[in-house]
């Protein structure tokens, strides 16, 4: 194989190796394979056109064009010209597919389900980066740079992984990239026979005799493999703290609001997270309209728009489980528990969403027993939801729901039997990281009463009237058994903290629990129709009570309404333990005002916008406060930073130019002053004359003296005139002032290297003069002093260390 084959074949290494580091985000993990074998055949499609060969640039493009054809007979191939090449057809449905993938992103909680979107951003994505890498490393032969979209890809996994990438991915890319660097420096050998580059050398020397700061062939190290382990030294601290650096991210992908969706064949409804959102929305401090709908039924107090039902909780967060989706029937069955002796009443409700309001999961009354929707909808039989399939959302849509309000008995809650052994396993479950102090808290409230329904209203008084909790949106969101546990100490938090906490406690007393996540009622506007906004979101549990079914309640206080059920005074027993009496300051009527104005929620609390909101705002809403301070600050850092990284090699490049230069011009000194001696005004010179002609492309030989060195430089750069005599004359002065018995100082020099600097430009090609300004090669010895210092440092801590020196 040869050395330009290995080198390609290290750089698809490399990037698969950084790109592993997404498969925790995303399962199943097929389309790695994908991506592999599109970049097997694009870093082929160019190791054939540099073996023509093509001009680089045509070698590049080849490349891509490549890519292009591929992404196009996977993704649209319908909509492409003779199913091979992308039309404007097919570059829409591209776009399309990225809107998808951008907005399922934030839907999905990690791990996410490769929707086609998402599997379009994944798959383009590595193609992208392999194909920089490919052209960096093995086109135009500069393996260092290759390593900056390495890490960016790294670091976009690392940034949206809990806690960050593992250290297994962090390795594996880290290992792909030295790897990459290796080849490079064996290739070098392969085609020099002898190395150019290296490092500072010994004895704290910076530059030779010569004073091309180059070490010979025949130094301790090859100087590929020694830079190579510099640069890769940086590179993986860099890849270290950028994750550090990045916004923490939450629940989902991109820390947007919690949704799920479909498989594209109805397969199963992936678990999501709406905390974030649901505490973002809490404090929008100007509600906004969700959905207006109206209804045949006069009461809405128990009409909550249901979105979704949490129903496992891992210890880490509640969230739904995964199952299978079918088509929506005509028909939707019979609510699981229901028994027909229990009080119901159908409702039919015409609902129509904002045209902003983009979210996967559609809102509506529980139990539903007819959905008439337009669009790509499936159905979820166990919590009863419907969720769009291949992009469908409820972005402005109208639909009709017949559903169900149920009403049952205070007696028929406390005297309904055990429920299924099955059920009740499954969702009594609580994970062994729950604190003791949940179920121990628990048993003290509900002490004495008879029944799962008097234990549960206990529960209900407990938080909503009687336990000393305070309703607080700006307290840390969290789901996990430590945040119950925070809050049953701290006693403030919002509806997420009540809900969860009352469903796990539930649990813990052997009632079958879960959370519920969707809207109140709202408020009702003058023509009739309900307004539901932003405020009006809302979490609560539900339990289950055989014959009665999945039964709400509501322990937030100041929010919502109290179900009927647990404030009736036709209760089984007046002395029941369990009897709850009417909780002062509740909702008993129905909502007369729309949200925006207050509805149920008292003044003190509509700053917060109460219950906060689900619906995703990704299809763009009314106009809000923007994101948080803290986020816009770390965006405009990490932009402040990618912007100023490709800028460094030229800053630095200037500052060293000016330091070396003004070394030349003679100062004034006072007369206790030391004289640095005619050499420490040569050097400076010297050094930045090399250093000009690597930056177009000569490179320094460290075996030349100064004359020889002088004269490579005049031929290469194919210097005349004065330019050639003033690299003479640099060069003569540091001979002079190296072996010279009794050297002089020379004036000047400064001059001379700008001569030299400006008859090298002149000489150069446009394409030439733009790479030594804007990414100078001698800036490489940017990283040589960092890895120098960093050296240096650990030999000091070393030293420092007690038994350290004596060991040695």
């Amino acid at each position: 194989m040869s050395g330009r084959a290995r080198l390609a074949v290290c750089a698809l290494v490399a990037t698969l190796s950084a790109a592993c580091a997404l498969l925790p985000l995303v399962e199943p993990i097929g389309w790695m394979f994908q991506a592999a074998i599109l970049l097997g055949l694009v870093t082929t499609v160019g190791a054939l056109a540099r073996r023509v060969p093509l001009a680089r640039p045509l070698t590049v493009a080849a490349q891509a064009l490549a890519g292009l054809v591929l992404l196009t007979l996977m993704f649209t191939r319908g909509q492409a010209v003779a199913g091979l090449l992308p039309g404007p057809d097919a570059f829409r449905e591209f776009g399309q597919l990225l809107q998808e993938g951008a907005d399922d992103v934030g839907r999905y909680a990690i791990p996410a389900p490769v929707t086609t979107g998402i599997r379009l951003l994944l798959v383009g994505g590595v193609l992208v980066i392999g194909l920089i890498v490919d052209a960096l490393a093995v086109t135009y032969r500069s393996a260092a740079p290759a390593g900056l979209p390495l890490l960016a890809l790294y670091s976009v996994a690392a940034g949206l992984s809990k806690g960050g990438a593992g250290w297994l991915w962090f390795l594996l890319a880290a290992a792909g990239y030295l790897l990459l660097l290796l080849a490079e420096g064996r290739d070098r050998l392969s085609r020099w026979g002898r190395v150019f580059g290296g490092g500072p050398t010994t004895a704290g020397r910076p530059y030779a005799t010569g004073g091309t700061g180059f070490t010979a062939a025949g130094g301790p190290a090859p100087a590929p493999v020694r830079t190579g382990r510099r640069i890769g030294a940086l590179a993986l601290g860099i890849a270290l703290v950028v994750p550090a650096a990045l916004p923490t991210l939450g629940g989902g992908l991109l820390d947007m609001s919690g949704r799920g969706r479909a498989g594209a064949d109805g397969g199963t409804i992936s678990a999501v997270n709406p905390l974030v959102s649901l505490q973002n929305s809490l404090n929008q401090p100007e509600d906004q309209e969700v959905l207006n709908y109206r209804t045949t039924t006069p009461d809405t107090r128990d009409l909550y728009l249901r979105i979704v039902a949490l129903d496992q909780f891992d210890g880490a967060a509640w969230k739904p489980s995964q199952r299978t989706v079918v088509d929506v029937p005509d028909r939707l069955p019979d609510p699981p528990g229901l028994a027909p002796d229990v009080d119901t009443t159908a409702v039919n409700t015409s609902v129509s969403t904002a045209k902003w309001y983009a979210q996967n999961w559609l809102p509506m009354p529980y139990p539903a027993s007819r959905v008439d929707i337009p669009g790509r909808w499936r159905f979820e039989p166990e919590g009863r939801t419907l969720v769009g399939d291949r992009g469908q959302n409820t972005r402005g849509v109208r639909y009709q729901v017949e559903s169900l309000i149920v009403r049952p008995t205070a007696r028929q809650l406390a005297e309904a039997p055990p429920p299924r052994r099955a059920l009740r396993r499954e969702y009594t479950r609580v994970p062994d990281s729950l604190p003791p102090v949940v179920q121990r808290t628990a048993r003290q409230v509900t002490r004495g009463a008879r029944s799962a329904y008097a234990k549960a209203v206990r529960l209900q008084d407990w938080f909503a009237l009687n336990g000393g909790f305070t309703y607080n949106t700006e307290v840390r969101a969290g789901s996990g058994t430590q945040a119950i546990a925070r809050f049953l100490k701290q006693k403030e938090g919002f509806c997420v903290h009540f809900s969860f906490s009352m469903a796990a406690m539930a649990r813990t007393l052997g009632i079958p629990a879960r959370v519920a996540v969707g809207f109140t009622p709202g408020g009702k506007r003058a023509d009739g129709s309900y307004s539901v906004g932003l405020k009006d979101a809302h979490a609560w549990p539900e339990l289950y009570f055989e014959g009665i079914g999945w039964t709400r309640f509501e322990p937030t206080p100041s929010r919502g309404s109290v179900p009927d059920y647990t404030i009736s005074a036709d209760a089984p027993d007046e002395d029941d333990p369990g009897r709850a009496e009417p909780l002062p300051g509740r909702t008993a009527a129905p909502p007369s005002e729309p949200s925006a104005d207050g509805g149920s929620c008292p003044p003190d609390q509509r700053r917060v916008a109460e219950c906060g909101a689900l619906p995703s705002q990704s299809g763009g809403g009314p106009a809000d406060d923007g994101p948080a301070p803290g986020t816009v600050a770390a965006g405009v850092l990490v932009a402040l930073l990618v912007l100023l990284l490709p800028a460094v090699p030229l800053l630095w490049r200037i500052r060293t130019r000016a330091r070396r230069l003004g070394a030349a011009r003679p100062r004034n000194r006072g007369p206790g002053a030391r004289s640095r001696g005619p050499a420490a005004g040569v050097l400076g010179p010297w050094r930045e004359l090399v250093d000009s002609g690597w930056d177009y492309g000569i490179v320094p030989d460290d075996a030349l003296t100064p004359r020889k060195a002088a004269e490579r430089i005049v031929r290469v750069g194919e210097l005349t005139g004065p330019a050639a005599e003033a690299a003479h004359r640099v060069a003569g002065s540091v001979e002079q002032a190296l072996y010279a018995p009794h050297p002089q100082a020379v004036p000047g020099l400064a001059d001379e290297v700008r001569r030299v600097r400006t008859g090298l430009r002149d000489a150069a090609s446009r394409r030439q003069r733009l790479r030594a300004v804007l990414a100078p090669r001698s800036a490489v010895r940017l990283l040589w002093t960092a890895s120098a210092r960093a050296s240096a440092a650990l030999d000091r801590l070393r030293t420092a260390i007690p038994g350290r020196s004596a060991a040695r």
